[in-house]
Formats: structure tokens, sequence, C-alpha cells
């Protein structure tokens, strides 16, 4: 009969007990917790029946003065202070680049157009058009009325000629948006501008491998409108908010397609997160199921840090997944904050452990507990069930647009969401109506 050792026996009983205390630490961090605000209650109507948007920042406690300044600091740090990526060219044209990588791109532009019409900067919503039509805009050609998704923001010279979906969806919003507040007769017909990106997407067939944006088959967004990635996604392109703007407003005879879409883009999400962290990868089939690229696996990377904000706008202006959408903040939020609501990093595996290979950004490759992401999972708040929520709001009403210890920096990608974040915990990140004008 074998026997094992005293040091043997001790080792195996210590690593049973922490299982248990690790199980135990983690059951518990999952609890809430108790605040003197309370749990957060969130509005259970949409913007677009009562016409009203939550300022979650106000109910936190926070005055309105300082409110205000808040967003115009982080206005001013991303437009038009120091380390801005907003550059003005000439008279009349501007566009945002992202700063690390030397580029401009659709994503970048779009964002810009999105933040302007939303807090009514019609001269610089029409700077960025105008360079957008001149230096992105395809004209003529398969590719015609879409966007080069890369370009040298110097010399205007295309890095890459194809689309990521993900611009051309913000463009037509930004653009029905900015009909509805400042009419079609000051210099720009934005209406004009946005059917003709949706017109020239309907007349796309697989001629030259170019299709819609939109997967017709499977009602989803494409990752990018050709060849191979017209036949899988990326979930922080999902917006269902932006086609039912499309439905109300491009009035183009696809009002039905937009809300079906709609529809299908809040059923994928349920698919395309997972049952326990909530969390996403970056790529996945129109499933849900996810997908791996080379090094990159199926990991919760720096696209899915978009997909809270997402699900939020959603929650806030239509309400219409209201007990799925609670349930996913209430799961993310549960996971970040059992991380350390101060220094959960930014990517990981779907079960929460950290990815085997770091995406780097910027020439650097490591964790981080980086702004952009502090930044959406606040932005989640507007879904918020639970004390902890409050938390999260906290988080970024305390964090700075400013180099990492290391050195990093990034004024684009962090302080967009940032400022987006600020937007829509203000009350500031609404659906424009033509009442708004």
């Amino acid at each position: 009969m074998k026997t094992i050792s005293y040091s043997t026996a001790f080792i195996i009983i210590f690593s049973f007990l922490s299982l248990i205390l690790y199980g135990q630490e983690k059951n518990d961090c999952e609890k809430d917790i108790t605040d003197s605000r309370g749990k957060m209650v969130p509005w259970e109507e949409g913007a677009w029946e009562t016409g009203k948007y939550r300022n979650v920042f106000l109910e936190a406690g926070y005055s309105k003065a300082d409110i205000e300044t808040k967003l115009a600091k982080a206005y001013y740090d991303v437009f038009e202070g120091p380390n801005r990526v907003y550059f003005e060219v000439g008279d009349s044209m501007a566009y945002v680049s992202d700063v690390k990588n030397h580029d401009a791109r659709t994503e970048g532009l779009s964002y810009g157009l999105m933040v302007a019409v939303q807090l009514d900067k019609k001269a610089v919503f029409d700077r960025l058009w105008r360079w957008t039509v001149k230096y992105m805009q395809h004209q003529g050609g398969s590719r015609d009325a879409y966007f080069a998704w890369s370009v040298e923001p110097k010399s205007g010279k295309h890095n890459a000629e194809g689309s990521a979906s993900d611009g051309e969806f913000y463009f037509v919003t930004a653009l029905l948006f900015a009909s509805n507040r400042w009419g079609n007769e000051t210099g720009i017909d934005y209406y004009g501008e946005a059917r003709r990106i949706l017109d020239a997407m309907w007349s796309k067939d697989g001629t030259d491998g170019i299709y819609n944006v939109i997967n017709v088959e499977h009602k989803q967004i494409s990752f990018v409108p050709e060849r191979f990635g017209y036949n899988w996604t990326d979930p922080s392109y999902h917006l269902p908010a932006f086609y039912e703007v499309w439905a109300e407003y491009a009035n183009d005879g696809h009002e039905q397609f937009y809300r079906d879409c709609a529809d299908t883009a809040r059923v994928y999400l349920h698919r395309a997160t997972d049952r326990k962290t909530a969390l996403n990868s970056d790529a996945t089939e129109f499933s849900g199921k996810p997908m791996g690229r080379g090094r990159m696996g199926a990991a919760f990377r720096y696209d899915s840090w978009r997909v809270p904000m997402n699900i939020a706008m959603d929650y806030s202006w239509y309400a219409k997944d209201k007990e799925w959408q609670k349930d996913y903040t209430k799961r993310f939020q549960n996971f970040l904050f059992c991380e350390g609501i101060d220094t959960f990093n930014d990517q990981f595996n779907l079960d929460g452990t950290p990815p085997e290979w770091i995406l780097p950004a910027g020439g650097f490759q490591k964790l981080r507990h980086s702004l952009g992401l502090v930044s959406t999972s606040a932005t989640a708040s507007l879904m918020g069930t639970q004390a902890k929520s409050w938390k999260f709001v906290d988080e970024v009403w305390n964090a700075k647009l400013e180099p990492y210890e290391d050195g990093y920096f990034d004024p684009y990608y962090d302080g967009l969401l940032y400022l987006f974040s600020l937007m829509h915990l203000s009350g500031n990140y609404r659906i424009i109506t033509p009442e708004m004008k």
C-alpha cells in the first residue's frame, strides 16, 4: 500500500483550500455592494418614446456645472488642445488622425462627424465632411461612394482602397442627423450625401468582389463589404440603434429591412457574448461563434471595447431589449469589478483569462487599465441595476486623458471613446430629430 509524505499531503490540502477560497472570493465580488446612492435604477423607456435622456453624472451626485466643464474639457483635449487629433486644412477642410499610427481612418472621421453633430458644431462637421469626400470617398468604379478606410493625411494617398463597414455606418447616421439638425440648404445637402452612400450600397451585387455593407442574406453588418470579408462580422460594428435611425429618416424604401436588421443585431449580440463574463471576440461568424485571426485568437481586444457602449446606446434610445441588456450589464460589470475596478486589464480570453498573445498598439505590447475600456464600461451603467454600477461612473469621472506610466498615449481611440462616454452619461448623445433645428 502506497503512502504519501506529509509535505505532499500539505500541498494537496493547501491547493484544495486555495481553490475553495478563490471560488468564494469570486462569488463575493460578484455580489452587489453598499453605496449611499443605493442601487442604480435604469429608465424603462427609450428616448425615442420619451424625448428624454439621462444625466447619470447628475444622478451620481456631480454638479451640473462640473459636468459641463468636464465635457467641454474633453472636447477641447481631443479637438483643440496640444494633443488634439483634429487638424484643420486650409479654410474649409479638416481631418481626424490616429496619430499613433500616422493615418486618417474612416473610423475617426465618422466619429468626429458624430461628435460635431451631437454637440451642434456645424463648422467642424462641414470641414470634416469636405475632407472625407475629397480624400476618402471613391468617385466611380465598383467602389463608387464607398470610402478608403485608411489615408495618409498629408498627401491624401490611400493606404488601402477597401472599406471598413463601421465607417460607412457612422457616415450615413451622422449625415442623417446633420440633415435633421441643420437642414440641407446651407452648403451641403446632408440628406443627399447620406442617400448617395445608401443607394450605392444597394447597387453593390458582388461585381469585382464588392458588396452591400450589410450581408443581405444574414441581415448583419459585414466586416468589410468585399470578398471573403463580406461573410463574417465584428461585434463592435453591430449598432441596432443606427438601423432604427435609418428606418425612420433614410426614406430609401428599405425601412422594414433596416428594422429587421436592428432586431437581428440584438439577437446576434445575445449569441456573441459569453454567458458568464459577457465578453465577446473581436471577430465572429454571423452565428456569433468566435473567430480567431492568426496569433490574435478569439479574444476580447480593442474593437470589443465598443460593444458595451453600443448596447447602452440602444438601451438609452430604444429600450427594445431591456431585460437582456440589463443582465448583460450585470455580468459584464461583475466580471470587471472582480478583476479590480481600478486595475482591470484591457484584453481577455472570453472566459476572462489573460490572452497568451497581447495585441500591440503604438509600439507597445502590454496589458493596461485603458481609458477606452474604462469609458465604455462606465457607459454600460445606463443599463445598470446594481449599486456597483455607480463605481464605474466614478471611475470614468476620475479618469484623465493623459500618458500612461510607461509613456504610451492614445488621444485618438482612448480620447474619442472617453468623449463619447461623457456625452452618453451626461445625456448629450441623442437621436437628432428634425424638431431639434
